[in-house]
Protein backbone atom coordinates (compact mmCIF):
# COMPACT_ATOMS: atom_id res chain seq x y z
CA UNK A 1 0.00 0.00 0.00
CA UNK A 2 1.62 2.97 -1.13
CA UNK A 3 0.69 6.49 0.60
CA UNK A 4 1.57 9.69 -0.97
CA UNK A 5 2.91 12.82 0.94
CA UNK A 6 -0.06 14.78 0.40
CA UNK A 7 -2.46 11.86 2.18
CA UNK A 8 -4.72 14.11 4.56
CA UNK A 9 -3.38 10.78 7.22
CA UNK A 10 -0.08 12.01 7.55
CA UNK A 11 0.50 14.16 10.10
CA UNK A 12 3.36 16.91 9.53
CA UNK A 13 5.03 19.32 12.23
CA UNK A 14 7.61 21.67 11.89
CA UNK A 15 8.61 24.32 9.51
CA UNK A 16 8.36 22.26 6.52
CA UNK A 17 8.47 23.07 2.38
CA UNK A 18 5.02 22.69 0.95
CA UNK A 19 5.38 24.38 -2.37
CA UNK A 20 5.06 20.60 -3.98
CA UNK A 21 2.40 18.94 -1.79
CA UNK A 22 3.97 15.74 -3.52
CA UNK A 23 7.47 16.10 -2.88
CA UNK A 24 7.75 18.14 0.59
CA UNK A 25 11.18 19.19 1.92
CA UNK A 26 12.54 18.64 5.45
CA UNK A 27 14.44 21.39 5.97
CA UNK A 28 14.52 21.81 10.27
CA UNK A 29 16.15 20.10 13.11
CA UNK A 30 12.52 18.25 14.91
CA UNK A 31 10.47 18.37 11.62
CA UNK A 32 8.73 15.29 11.86
CA UNK A 33 5.67 13.20 9.59
CA UNK A 34 3.84 10.92 12.32
CA UNK A 35 1.61 8.08 10.76
CA UNK A 36 -0.72 5.87 12.49
CA UNK A 37 -1.39 2.22 10.60
CA UNK A 38 -1.84 -1.36 10.69
CA UNK A 39 0.43 -3.34 8.87
CA UNK A 40 3.51 -5.16 9.64
CA UNK A 41 6.26 -2.65 7.88
CA UNK A 42 6.23 0.51 6.88
CA UNK A 43 9.11 1.83 4.19
CA UNK A 44 9.92 5.52 3.27
CA UNK A 45 11.11 7.30 0.26
CA UNK A 46 13.43 9.60 0.60
CA UNK A 47 15.75 12.07 -1.60
CA UNK A 48 18.65 13.18 0.51
CA UNK A 49 20.18 16.88 -0.16
CA UNK A 50 23.72 16.33 1.33
CA UNK A 51 25.91 19.58 2.53
CA UNK A 52 27.70 18.27 5.06
CA UNK A 53 28.60 15.40 7.93
CA UNK A 54 26.48 12.40 7.52
CA UNK A 55 22.86 12.71 7.42
CA UNK A 56 20.49 10.60 9.60
CA UNK A 57 16.71 10.50 10.21
CA UNK A 58 15.22 9.43 13.53
CA UNK A 59 12.46 6.83 13.79
CA UNK A 60 10.26 6.21 16.61
CA UNK A 61 7.62 3.00 15.95
CA UNK A 62 5.59 3.01 19.69
CA UNK A 63 7.82 4.41 21.68
CA UNK A 64 10.80 2.57 20.43
CA UNK A 65 13.61 4.52 18.70
CA UNK A 66 15.94 3.83 16.05
CA UNK A 67 18.34 5.79 13.46
CA UNK A 68 18.42 5.49 9.64
CA UNK A 69 21.63 6.27 7.78
CA UNK A 70 20.81 8.13 4.67
CA UNK A 71 22.50 7.84 1.09
CA UNK A 72 22.78 10.64 -1.18
CA UNK A 73 19.76 10.69 -3.63
CA UNK A 74 17.15 9.17 -3.48
CA UNK A 75 16.88 5.61 -1.96
CA UNK A 76 14.29 3.38 -0.54
CA UNK A 77 14.61 3.01 3.27
CA UNK A 78 12.94 0.09 5.61
CA UNK A 79 11.96 2.09 9.07
CA UNK A 80 10.55 -1.01 10.77
CA UNK A 81 9.01 -4.53 10.07
CA UNK A 82 8.14 -7.28 11.57
CA UNK A 83 5.61 -5.86 13.51
CA UNK A 84 2.16 -7.54 14.79
CA UNK A 85 -0.86 -7.02 13.24
CA UNK A 86 -2.36 -4.01 15.33
CA UNK A 87 -2.31 -0.38 15.29
CA UNK A 88 0.80 1.26 15.64
CA UNK A 89 2.48 4.68 15.47
CA UNK A 90 5.53 5.73 13.76
CA UNK A 91 7.31 8.86 14.15
CA UNK A 92 10.14 9.95 11.00
CA UNK A 93 12.02 13.08 12.24
CA UNK A 94 15.16 15.15 11.05
CA UNK A 95 17.50 14.82 13.59
CA UNK A 96 19.80 17.20 11.81
CA UNK A 97 19.90 20.91 10.51
CA UNK A 98 20.12 21.82 6.86
CA UNK A 99 23.27 19.73 6.98
CA UNK A 100 20.54 18.27 4.82
CA UNK A 101 17.60 18.75 3.27
CA UNK A 102 15.13 15.79 3.32
CA UNK A 103 12.92 15.37 0.03
CA UNK A 104 10.09 13.37 1.36
CA UNK A 105 8.48 10.95 -1.54
CA UNK A 106 6.07 9.01 0.15
CA UNK A 107 5.40 5.61 2.81
CA UNK A 108 4.92 1.77 1.74
CA UNK A 109 2.84 -0.28 4.17
CA UNK A 110 2.69 -4.04 4.10
CA UNK A 111 -0.22 -6.10 1.84
CA UNK A 112 -3.19 -5.32 3.55
CA UNK A 113 -1.90 -2.82 5.44
CA UNK A 114 -4.09 0.30 6.81
CA UNK A 115 -3.36 3.96 7.31
CA UNK A 116 -5.33 5.35 10.21
CA UNK A 117 -6.22 8.95 11.42
CA UNK A 118 -3.61 10.13 13.32
CA UNK A 119 -3.53 11.90 16.92
CA UNK A 120 -4.00 15.36 16.97
CA UNK A 121 -0.79 18.02 17.12
CA UNK A 122 -0.56 19.69 20.69
CA UNK A 123 -2.81 22.77 20.59
CA UNK A 124 -0.18 24.82 22.62
CA UNK A 125 2.76 26.28 20.06
CA UNK A 126 6.30 26.83 20.50
CA UNK A 127 9.11 28.24 18.25
CA UNK A 128 12.75 28.19 18.98
CA UNK A 129 15.38 30.61 17.24
CA UNK A 130 18.67 28.97 18.06
CA UNK A 131 21.76 27.13 17.21
CA UNK A 132 23.57 24.07 17.96
CA UNK A 133 22.28 23.67 21.12
CA UNK A 134 18.81 23.94 20.17
CA UNK A 135 18.98 21.43 17.06
CA UNK A 136 20.53 18.99 20.10
CA UNK A 137 24.01 18.78 18.15
CA UNK A 138 25.80 16.52 19.64
CA UNK A 139 23.44 15.79 22.50
CA UNK A 140 23.87 11.83 22.48
CA UNK A 141 28.10 12.05 22.92
CA UNK A 142 27.18 10.63 26.71
CA UNK A 143 30.93 10.22 27.60
CA UNK A 144 31.52 13.95 26.99
CA UNK A 145 28.91 15.32 29.64
CA UNK A 146 30.67 18.66 30.98
CA UNK A 147 33.80 18.26 28.50
CA UNK A 148 34.60 19.54 25.41
CA UNK A 149 33.18 17.43 22.14
CA UNK A 150 34.69 14.52 20.58
CA UNK A 151 35.28 14.09 16.77
CA UNK A 152 32.17 13.28 15.49
CA UNK A 153 30.44 13.55 12.06
CA UNK A 154 26.69 13.81 12.98
CA UNK A 155 26.49 10.54 14.03
CA UNK A 156 25.56 12.18 17.76
CA UNK A 157 23.08 14.75 17.05
CA UNK A 158 19.41 14.54 17.52
CA UNK A 159 16.87 16.78 18.10
CA UNK A 160 14.55 14.49 20.12
CA UNK A 161 17.48 15.06 22.61
CA UNK A 162 17.57 18.90 22.28
CA UNK A 163 16.40 20.75 25.10
CA UNK A 164 14.18 22.68 22.80
CA UNK A 165 12.20 19.83 21.84
CA UNK A 166 12.41 18.00 25.74
CA UNK A 167 10.88 21.24 27.28
CA UNK A 168 7.89 20.92 24.22
CA UNK A 169 7.05 17.38 25.72
CA UNK A 170 7.30 18.58 28.83
CA UNK A 171 4.71 21.47 28.03
CA UNK A 172 2.77 19.53 25.75
CA UNK A 173 3.28 21.99 23.27
CA UNK A 174 4.20 21.31 19.26
CA UNK A 175 8.13 22.90 18.49
CA UNK A 176 9.19 24.36 15.71
CA UNK A 177 12.64 24.35 16.45
CA UNK A 178 13.79 27.01 13.99
CA UNK A 179 17.77 26.57 14.80
CA UNK A 180 20.84 26.13 12.82
CA UNK A 181 24.27 24.83 13.56
CA UNK A 182 26.92 27.94 13.89
CA UNK A 183 24.49 30.98 13.35
CA UNK A 184 24.80 34.12 15.18
CA UNK A 185 22.83 37.39 14.34
CA UNK A 186 24.97 39.03 12.09
CA UNK A 187 25.71 37.89 8.56
CA UNK A 188 29.80 37.94 8.69
CA UNK A 189 29.69 36.36 12.05
CA UNK A 190 29.72 33.09 13.52
CA UNK A 191 30.19 29.24 11.64
CA UNK A 192 27.16 28.80 9.63
CA UNK A 193 27.75 28.58 5.42
CA UNK A 194 31.30 29.32 6.35
CA UNK A 195 34.28 30.06 5.71
CA UNK A 196 33.45 32.80 3.08
CA UNK A 197 29.91 33.31 3.28
CA UNK A 198 28.98 33.45 6.91
CA UNK A 199 25.03 33.76 7.48
CA UNK A 200 23.27 34.68 10.22
CA UNK A 201 19.77 34.92 11.41
CA UNK A 202 18.96 38.11 10.63
CA UNK A 203 18.83 36.74 6.89
CA UNK A 204 17.72 33.03 7.56
CA UNK A 205 14.97 33.36 10.15
CA UNK A 206 12.40 34.17 7.62
CA UNK A 207 13.29 31.57 5.32
CA UNK A 208 12.32 27.63 4.41
CA UNK A 209 14.91 27.14 2.56
CA UNK A 210 18.17 29.03 3.58
CA UNK A 211 21.28 26.75 3.04
CA UNK A 212 23.02 28.59 -0.09
CA UNK A 213 24.60 25.31 -0.57
CA UNK A 214 21.74 23.20 -1.23
CA UNK A 215 19.84 25.53 -3.99
CA UNK A 216 18.06 28.96 -4.23
CA UNK A 217 16.67 31.03 -0.78
CA UNK A 218 12.95 30.63 -0.34
CA UNK A 219 11.01 33.24 2.18
CA UNK A 220 8.71 31.79 4.75
CA UNK A 221 4.93 32.79 5.37
CA UNK A 222 4.57 33.55 9.00
CA UNK A 223 0.77 33.31 8.36
CA UNK A 224 0.74 30.01 8.26
CA UNK A 225 1.96 29.03 11.93
CA UNK A 226 1.86 31.44 15.05
CA UNK A 227 3.39 30.39 17.99
CA UNK A 228 2.28 30.96 21.58
CA UNK A 229 6.08 31.42 23.22
CA UNK A 230 9.18 32.17 20.98
CA UNK A 231 12.90 31.30 22.29
CA UNK A 232 15.27 33.31 21.01
CA UNK A 233 18.81 31.65 22.02
CA UNK A 234 21.14 33.65 20.03
CA UNK A 235 24.27 34.97 21.46
CA UNK A 236 26.88 32.36 21.47
CA UNK A 237 28.58 31.44 18.38
CA UNK A 238 28.42 35.72 17.83
CA UNK A 239 31.85 35.78 19.71
CA UNK A 240 33.46 34.07 16.52
CA UNK A 241 35.37 36.33 14.61
CA UNK A 242 36.18 38.77 16.98
CA UNK A 243 34.41 38.38 20.76
CA UNK A 244 33.16 42.73 20.53
CA UNK A 245 30.93 41.94 23.60
CA UNK A 246 33.76 40.81 26.06
CA UNK A 247 36.24 42.90 24.10
CA UNK A 248 34.74 46.82 24.30
CA UNK A 249 30.80 46.63 25.34
CA UNK A 250 30.66 50.32 24.92
CA UNK A 251 32.47 49.86 21.59
CA UNK A 252 30.46 50.76 18.25
CA UNK A 253 30.48 47.08 16.95
CA UNK A 254 28.66 45.90 20.12
CA UNK A 255 26.51 48.76 20.01
CA UNK A 256 25.66 47.57 16.55
CA UNK A 257 25.04 44.38 17.61
CA UNK A 258 22.57 45.38 20.35
CA UNK A 259 20.77 47.53 18.21
CA UNK A 260 20.50 44.53 15.26
CA UNK A 261 19.11 41.88 17.90
CA UNK A 262 16.40 44.47 19.09
CA UNK A 263 15.45 45.16 15.73
CA UNK A 264 15.19 41.49 14.85
CA UNK A 265 13.18 40.80 18.27
CA UNK A 266 10.98 43.86 17.57
CA UNK A 267 10.36 41.97 13.93
CA UNK A 268 9.18 38.96 15.87
CA UNK A 269 6.91 40.56 18.03
CA UNK A 270 5.06 42.29 14.83
CA UNK A 271 5.68 38.85 13.04
CA UNK A 272 3.52 37.34 15.85
CA UNK A 273 1.40 39.92 17.61
CA UNK A 274 0.58 37.27 20.47
CA UNK A 275 3.26 35.64 21.19
CA UNK A 276 5.41 36.16 24.38
CA UNK A 277 9.17 36.32 23.42
CA UNK A 278 12.06 34.63 25.73
CA UNK A 279 15.24 36.02 25.37
CA UNK A 280 17.93 33.62 26.58
CA UNK A 281 21.29 31.68 25.63
CA UNK A 282 22.28 28.46 27.36
CA UNK A 283 24.51 26.84 29.80
CA UNK A 284 27.38 26.37 27.04
CA UNK A 285 30.29 28.44 28.15
CA UNK A 286 30.66 31.96 26.66
CA UNK A 287 31.46 35.37 28.10
CA UNK A 288 28.85 37.23 30.68
CA UNK A 289 28.80 40.08 28.01
CA UNK A 290 26.55 38.21 25.79
CA UNK A 291 24.11 37.98 28.85
CA UNK A 292 24.37 41.30 30.07
CA UNK A 293 23.67 42.53 26.58
CA UNK A 294 20.40 40.96 25.97
CA UNK A 295 19.46 41.76 29.54
CA UNK A 296 20.25 45.38 28.05
CA UNK A 297 17.98 45.02 25.06
CA UNK A 298 15.39 43.42 26.86
CA UNK A 299 15.15 46.55 29.23
CA UNK A 300 15.15 48.96 26.49
CA UNK A 301 12.00 47.14 24.62
CA UNK A 302 10.62 47.74 28.06
CA UNK A 303 7.41 45.11 27.21
CA UNK A 304 5.50 42.81 29.10
CA UNK A 305 5.89 41.02 25.89
CA UNK A 306 9.38 40.01 26.32
CA UNK A 307 11.41 38.66 29.09
CA UNK A 308 14.77 37.48 29.57
CA UNK A 309 15.60 34.11 31.23
CA UNK A 310 19.13 32.95 32.64
CA UNK A 311 19.51 29.32 33.76
CA UNK A 312 21.41 28.28 36.67
CA UNK A 313 24.60 27.46 35.27
CA UNK A 314 23.92 29.64 32.35
CA UNK A 315 26.95 30.40 30.53
CA UNK A 316 29.04 28.22 32.55
CA UNK A 317 28.07 24.80 32.48
CA UNK A 318 30.29 22.65 29.63
CA UNK A 319 32.74 24.00 27.40
CA UNK A 320 31.17 21.18 24.75
CA UNK A 321 27.63 20.72 23.37
CA UNK A 322 24.83 19.88 25.35
CA UNK A 323 24.21 16.52 26.30
CA UNK A 324 21.18 14.26 27.15
CA UNK A 325 21.51 14.84 31.01
CA UNK A 326 21.98 18.43 30.23
CA UNK A 327 19.53 18.91 27.98
CA UNK A 328 17.26 17.76 30.48
CA UNK A 329 18.56 20.15 33.31
CA UNK A 330 17.96 22.67 30.89
CA UNK A 331 14.34 21.71 29.81
CA UNK A 332 13.33 21.67 33.44
CA UNK A 333 14.24 24.80 34.56
CA UNK A 334 12.82 26.31 31.09
CA UNK A 335 9.57 24.64 30.99
CA UNK A 336 9.13 25.53 34.74
CA UNK A 337 9.79 29.59 33.83
CA UNK A 338 6.97 29.04 31.25
CA UNK A 339 4.59 27.37 33.46
CA UNK A 340 5.49 30.06 35.99
CA UNK A 341 4.27 33.12 33.20
CA UNK A 342 0.40 31.77 33.98
CA UNK A 343 -1.94 30.17 31.46
CA UNK A 344 -2.95 33.27 29.52
CA UNK A 345 0.02 32.45 27.44
CA UNK A 346 -1.28 29.29 25.85
CA UNK A 347 -4.58 31.94 24.67
CA UNK A 348 -4.69 32.58 21.12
Amino acid sequence: MYIYPDDPRLQYSGRIDFDDPKEPVLVFAATYIMIKFRGTYVKAYMKNLRNCWNNYMGVIVDGVQSVTELKDGQEEYVLCEGLSDGVHELMLFKRQDSCHYVVFKGFELSDGGELLEPPSLPSRRIEVFGDSVSCGEVSEALEYVGKADPEHNGEFSNSWHSYSWMTARRLDAELHDTSQGGISLLDGTGYFNGPSDLRGMESSYDKIQYNPFLGALKPWDFSKWQPHVVIAAIGQNDANPVNIMAEDYDGEAAANWRARYKAWIEKLMELYPGARIILTTTILMHDPAWDRAIEQVCGDINSNRVTHFMYKRNGAGTPGHIRIPEAEEMSGELAAYIESLGGEVWKN
